[in-house]
């Protein structure tokens, strides 16, 4: 399971109205232990967009990024770290 230690959450504006519900754009922060593969000295974080559609909530990318550098790391989250983050999202998306 993934620890998220804290983050940030906006609206992504969408200023000619051509993509259906809300999207937003979520940063969490990751505590990964050391003896994980995703580990890295300089800290995790995770750059995703949700999108929100008639209470309907789904993840539509993500990027696993080391902190120090932005550089983009070549992971995919497993199944059940996906639907956590898919519930934390929705659990914390931001009033409009």
């Amino acid at each position: 399971m993934l620890t998220i230690t804290e983050y940030s959450a906006e609206l992504v504006k969408d200023p000619f109205k051509i993509l259906t519900g809300k999207r937003y754009e979520f940063l969490l922060y990751l505590d990964i232990p050391e003896d994980d593969e995703l580990y890295s000295e300089h800290g995790i974080y995770i750059k995703l967009v949700y999108k929100l559609e008639e209470d309907q909530g789904s993840i539509v990318n993500y990027d696993l990024i080391e902190r120090s550098t932005d550089r983009i790391l070549d992971f995919d989250v497993e199944e059940d770290e996906e639907a956590q983050l898919n519930a934390f999202c929705k659990e914390n998306l931001p009033e409009d």
